[in-house]
């Protein structure tokens, strides 16, 4: 699979590069961030390594992307599908945005949008997307992005602060009605 863009209303997810990494670095000093996708964050050449592995898509097991304001380009956050198994037709889902692009609708927004090109384009047939139970702007992105409510998984995964935390899991389904969302 080779990295591209998608253009969603006023923001682009384009293919990440390493000259965003100061930008990156400095989301991935966000509080909120840091306690709940602190992935590639201890340094900053932590985090120049981490975007070259979200640049290269070429193992087929996830599309990862920078979400940029379309008219400045400044870093609005991350989405990425990963975990891909086409022999089981799923895969999950995961986000992130500054706190300036909070609530006013990129994460459900491009959420959807990335759904509907694996849909389309993929062997996929339903997308998981998981989040800690104290973590309830996910839920929301959740369910305006067309994820319906499954269960809840014990004490499955350690966060930033250390800790596993009980998680929500949503599912998304290719046949699922597709959610109005207004894009961003």
């Amino acid at each position: 699979m080779e990295p591209f863009e998608l253009t969603v209303g006023a923001v682009l997810l384009r293919p990440w590069r390493e000259e965003d990494a100061d930008a990156t670095w400095a989301a991935l000093r966000d509080p909120e961030i840091l306690l709940w996708n602190s992935s590639g964050s201890a340094s900053r050449e932590a985090v120049v390594r981490f975007l070259r592995t979200r640049a290269d898509w070429s193992g087929g097991d996830h599309a990862s992307w920078a979400v940029v304001d379309r008219a400045t380009g400044e870093l609005l956050g991350s989405v990425s599908l990963h975990s891909i198994d086409p022999d089981q037709e799923d895969a999950e889902i995961g986000y992130w945005t500054v706190p300036a692009a909070r609530g006013r609708g990129v994460a459900p927004t491009v959420v959807d949008a990335v759904c509907r090109w694996a849909f389309d384009t993929l062997p996929i047939d339903r997308i998981e997307l998981c989040h800690a139970v104290e973590n309830p702007a996910s839920g929301r992105v959740a369910e305006k992005a067309g994820f319906t409510l499954e269960g809840r998984l014990r004490r499955s995964y350690r966060y930033g602060d250390g800790v596993k935390h009980d998680e929500l899991l949503w599912a998304r389904l290719s046949d699922d009605p597709p959610p109005v969302v207004s894009r961003a």
